[in-house]
C-alpha cells in the first residue's frame, strides 16, 4: 500500500500596506492510498485506489486480485501491516481456502521480515512512480492530475529489477 499526498499551499494576497491581513489556513491534505501487487511473470502492476489502508479494503483488494486471475492460485508476499494480520483478513483467507489442502489454497500469503522494506519489491515500484511524477511537479495543476499521472505510470510500466527477481524461484513452483 502506498499513499500519495497533496498539501502544499501557495498563493497571493493583495491589500493595503498599513493593514494586517489575516488568512485562515486549514492544514487539510488530500491523500490517496493505493494497493498494488506486481505480477512476477509479466511485470505488470495491479493497482486499486482506496481511501485508506484497512482490513475491509485489504479484503476488497484480495477479491480484486482473485477476479483478475480466476484460474490461478496466488502467492502474495506482503508486509506485516496490522490490517494484513487482522482477524477480518485472516477469516477471509480461511473462507477462500476452506476445504482444500495448503497446496491447493487459492491465496497463500507470506509475510516479509518486520521493518525490512528492502525485501519488498513494491516499495521500489512506489518509489519509481513517485520519482517519475516529481519530474513533472511544476506542471501538475491539481491533485486529481497528480493521481492520474501516478496511475498512468504504474499501469503503463513493466517492472523488472533485482528486488523483484529475489522471488523468481517461486514462479516455478507447481503445487
Amino acid at each position: 500500500m502506498s499513499p500519495i499526498l497533496w498539501g502544499d499551499i501557495t498563493g497571493y494576497v493583495w491589500g493595503k500596506t498599513d493593514q494586517e491581513i489575516a488568512i485562515s489556513i486549514v492544514n487539510e491534505r488530500e491523500k490517496q492510498t493505493y494497493y498494488g501487487a506486481v505480477d512476477y511473470l509479466d511485470g505488470k502492476l495491479l493497482i486499486k485506489a482506496y481511501n485508506a489502508g484497512n482490513s475491509n479494503n485489504t479484503i476488497d483488494y484480495l477479491r480484486y486480485l482473485l477476479d483478475a486471475s480466476p484460474n490461478q492460485r496466488l502467492l502474495l508476499f506482503w508486509d506485516g501491516a496490522s490490517y494484513n494480520r487482522s482477524h477480518l483478513v485472516q477469516n477471509f483467507l480461511g473462507e477462500i481456502n476452506r476445504d482444500v489442502s495448503p497446496e491447493q489454497w487459492k491465496i497463500h500469503c507470506v509475510r516479509f521480515a518486520p521493518n525490512c522494506p528492502s525485501q519488498n519489491p513494491i516499495e521500489d515500484i512506489w518509489l519509481q512512480a513517485k520519482t517519475w511524477v516529481r519530474r513533472f511537479c511544476a506542471l501538475i495543476p491539481s491533485f486529481s492530475h497528480l493521481k492520474w499521472m501516478f496511475e498512468w505510470f504504474l499501469r503503463h510500466t513493466n517492472f523488472d529489477f533485482a528486488t523483484l527477481q529475489m522471488y523468481g524461484a517461486f514462479s516455478e513452483i507447481k503445487y
